[in-house]
């Protein structure tokens, strides 16, 4: 209660001024009504052309996305990075992306499939619904037929077969070439291509080049022949490798005929290399030289060039640069380069850390699946990720993931059509939707446990959107 003195000089006030506070009494409502009052909110979308994806999970509106469309407006550069822990979705949502943009008739995309089942590659079943052969790289298979790729092949300009045939030697090698064997390569590398003329030349060439030089080879720089032969014996070494080891077969001959870099989809079946082997990178190497010299042209067709277990890629300081090269191609002939990550710190804390930060800064766009806690807080200080978003990663279930477009961030639940079903689940075991399928062939029991898990998502679903209400909340005190 007032005194006295107070409750006179509101009266006074209320007499000059007029009432100042006003009583409100209370209403009694229904949380349908209610909610009327707060509309719900929701970040905006990134336009109406392009590849449906799915349904943005706040707001339930259609998820479309284009980095063609998209580029030059919302994003300033064309390439994307998938990051995830594995039975995510990651590799569903890749294939029905490919799939998606091959309706369009300006697309064209390279996939270099890095894992497989049965003795084939992932996209082994896409391929044939297209009725695409797979190129099968295979050291097994390739002394008997198989396919060859010609690191020397005359598609290839000389400054790149060189250029190739260095990144080749340093990915092997584990360093760069010193300026000594540099020079014996370079000196292999001009005879061979200047004197060959009534055939492709090939690796074995180089290799005997480097054995045995020629005396106006050393005589042009005037050094010894021995010193030469000295200087090139390690990249010999190595060479020879490719040409009488355990990769033999695959790029000692010319390219195989009938490979055709005019087909909307191209896969570069890698299942049958060890991904842990210095093998692979190789690969990446000399698949990436002959996409960029023979299959990226001036035609204006938009390309798309996936990359499967890119750690690989990203891993090596000597690949990661050849990449990082290739990547500079988006502006300028319309490539969009996708590479698929488990884990952001398979790269960030690798050898090539600077590299993998160079190529990360050229992907505007970043989808993450879900990933452990720490994982997640690491991703998100890397990928500048908001906390809400970070906070919610650990919660996501397989086939929702967090969508950073250039700064928009929403989080997308995944569609897919019962046609591109049996396509994409090519591992029954580790896919949701695959069980799901299944259901009505499961005992009751099993089938519940399946409604449990429906449940639990829905559930994880309402906490990570109430969660993201109470950072916006905190948010907006911390700015009162």
């Amino acid at each position: 209660m007032l005194d006295p003195l107070g409750a006179l000089t509101d009266a006074f006030t209320s007499f000059l001024f007029g009432k100042v506070e006003t009583t409100r009494l209370p209403v009694r409502t229904s949380t349908g009504q209610a909610q009327a009052v707060y509309l719900p909110t929701a970040a905006p979308g990134l336009g109406d052309s392009g590849v449906i994806i799915g349904r943005e999970v706040y707001s339930g509106k259609g998820y479309i996305y284009d980095p063609f469309q998209l580029y030059g407006q919302q994003l300033p550069a064309p390439h994307w990075l998938v990051l995830g822990e594995s039975g995510n979705g990651k590799s569903a949502l890749e294939k029905t992306y490919v799939l998606r943009q091959l309706r369009f008739r300006d697309r064209q995309v390279v996939v270099l499939d890095a894992q497989g089942e049965d003795g084939v590659g992932e996209w082994n079943l896409i391929a044939q619904e297209l009725g695409i052969t797979p190129i099968r790289l295979d050291p097994t298979a390739a002394l008997n037929g198989g396919i060859r790729l010609n690191p020397l092949d005359p598609s290839i300009t000389t400054t790149g077969q060189l250029a190739l045939l260095r990144t080749i030697i340093e990915v092997a090698m584990g360093h760069g070439l010193d300026e000594r064997s540099g020079f014996a390569l370079k000196v292999a590398h001009a005879y061979v291509t200047e004197t060959i003329t009534a055939r492709q030349p090939v690796l074995t060439d180089i290799v005997e080049q480097l054995r045995h030089p020629e005396a106006e080879s050393a005589e042009a720089m005037n050094v010894d022949i021995d010193d030469v032969r000295a200087w090139g014996l390690d990249v010999a070494l190595v060479l020879d490798r490719l040409v009488d080891g355990d990769l033999r077969g695959m790029f000692d001959g010319p390219t195989s005929a009938g490979i055709d870099l005019d087909a909307p989809l191209i896969v570069f079946d890698l299942s049958h290399i060890d991904r842990n082997s210095i093998a692979m990178p190789i690969l990446m190497a000399i698949v990436g030289v002959w996409l960029e010299h023979t299959w990226i042209r001036p035609d204006r067709k938009k390309r798309i060039f996936l990359v499967e277990e890119a750690w690989h890629i990203i891993n090596s300081p000597f690949v990661a640069q050849l990449f990082q090269r290739l990547l500079k191609f988006g502006r300028r002939l319309g490539l969009s380069f996708v590479a698929v990550v488990h884990h952001l710190s398979d790269v960030v804390d690798g050898a090539a850390a600077r590299e993998a930060a160079a190529i990360l800064k050229m992907a505007s766009t970043r989808t993450i699946y879900a990933q452990k806690a720490d994982e997640a807080r690491a991703t998100g200080r890397v990928l500048g990720l908001p906390r809400w978003a970070v906070e919610i990663i650990p919660t996501l279930t397989p086939g929702i993931a967090v969508w950073d477009v250039n700064g928009n961030v929403q989080v997308v639940k995944h569609l897919i059509t019962e046609a591109e079903r049996p396509l994409v689940y090519t591992d029954r075991a580790m896919t949701e939707a695959s069980a799901m399928s299944e259901a009505s062939a499961m005992p009751t029991d099993e089938a519940r446990a399946l409604q449990a898990a429906a449940d639990a998502e829905a559930e994880a679903r309402a906490e990570a959107m109430a969660m993201e209400r109470q950072w916006r909340d905190e948010s907006s005190e911390t700015v009162a």
